[in-house]
């Protein structure tokens, strides 16, 4: 198996440019995930990493090879798409062996490598069955099983599990983690989704506008963010941002109530700044006034409390155990310091 380097790689469709200069290393083995709003580029990205899309400036490297120009069949790539396109006509081993069967590679390989990689996503039950007879995730595993036969030096993902409900995602979720944990090739996975990017990866891609906003270890963007870009899109629910003054060295939120010390270097008095806590940080207390409870959202072991201060702002706190707090009521916030994120309010850089 082998890594994949991006060097200052740029992409423009006539005079509209996507990707702005993107440098990036994955290492050999690694499960990175690119993920970002819609329109962020990370699926522009992906299949210029496959050759799909051209490359317009900078240099793509798989292993020791510089493969900017070569065709996807050359690249050592295999990539699993959104939709399965799988062959309606064919079986599941045909579907599977189709691919080795076009370059030439006799029945017996091709009948070798196909159970392999049934063996691996659990398919032998149904390599006789058409696409037709089987559920989503089935069908999912099956276009998996394709790329596995081709034995590609990285494997490409680009939202595989978007068409999948809420349950066969979890699973496939799962499949997939076990499956780079058994082969351990290097993977490149593209999502909008932050939760399969944080129980996936080894490695997050933040991009957003064509480029790369952070790259790092799931929970070191989740505990360090750089900007609040990052601080809101990693988390589920979203970390809280709420508007504050600089003033004698304090900052002083009106929607939080409170004048804070942060361990940061606060900026000059009037600076406005955004003050960031995570809803799973925040405890209400019964006894104070400063916001109020306007809806509970339970979720079982979970549930968030979607609160409004004195200024308007919104709120939401996570609260775990048996006790909802009801709408209606007024409460107070607490909040560790230490867990408290400043953020500049115009240029939206984290403040240290």
């Amino acid at each position: 198996m082998t890594g994949v380097v991006l060097n200052n790689v740029v992409k423009r469709f006539g005079d509209v440019q996507v990707i702005h200069g993107v440098d990036l290393e994955i290492e050999d083995g690694e499960f990175c995930v690119f993920v970002g709003p819609s329109g962020c580029g990370k699926s522009t990205l992906l299949r210029m990493v496959a050759g799909l899309e051209e490359t317009t400036e900078g240099k793509i490297h798989i292993g020791d090879r510089d493969v900017t120009d070569m065709d996807p069949s050359e690249r050592g790539v295999a990539m699993v798409f959104q939709t399965y396109a799988l062959y309606p006509h064919m079986t599941v081993a045909q579907n599977m062996g189709f691919g080795l069967k076009m370059t030439g590679h006799p029945k017996e390989v091709i009948d070798e490598k196909v159970a392999g990689a049934s063996a691996i996503l659990k398919l032998d039950p149904y390599l006789d069955r058409r696409p037709k007879a089987l559920s989503g995730g089935q069908r999912q595993r099956v276009a998996i099983g394709r790329a596995i036969v081709r034995g590609p030096e990285v494997f490409l993902f680009d939202e595989p599990l978007s068409n999948l409900d809420a349950e066969l995602r979890v699973e496939m979720r799962v499949e997939i983690a076990r499956l780079h944990k058994e082969i351990g090739a290097t993977m490149i996975y593209v999502t909008h989704d932050q939760t399969e990017a944080m129980t996936l990866a080894n490695k997050i891609v933040v991009l957003r506008d064509g480029k790369i906003e952070q790259v790092g270890k799931p929970m070191d963007l989740y505990r360090d963010p750089d900007n609040k870009f990052v601080g809101g899109f990693i988390g589920s629910p979203s970390m809280n941002f709420v508007d504050a003054t600089v003033s004698a060295g304090k900052v002083v939120s009106p929607g939080l109530g409170k004048e804070l010390e942060l361990p940061v270097n606060v900026p000059e008095d009037g600076r406005k700044v955004q003050v960031g806590v995570r809803p799973e940080h925040l405890e209400m207390n019964p006894s104070g006034d400063t916001h109020t409870v306007e809806l509970t959202e339970a979720l079982g072991g979970v549930s968030f409390a979607y609160l409004t201060s004195e200024t308007g702002e919104r709120i939401v706190v996570e609260e775990r155990g048996d006790y909802r707090t009801e709408a209606g009521a007024t409460v107070g916030l607490t909040f560790p310091i230490d867990k408290t994120y400043l953020f500049d309010a115009q240029t939206e850089l984290r403040i240290r």
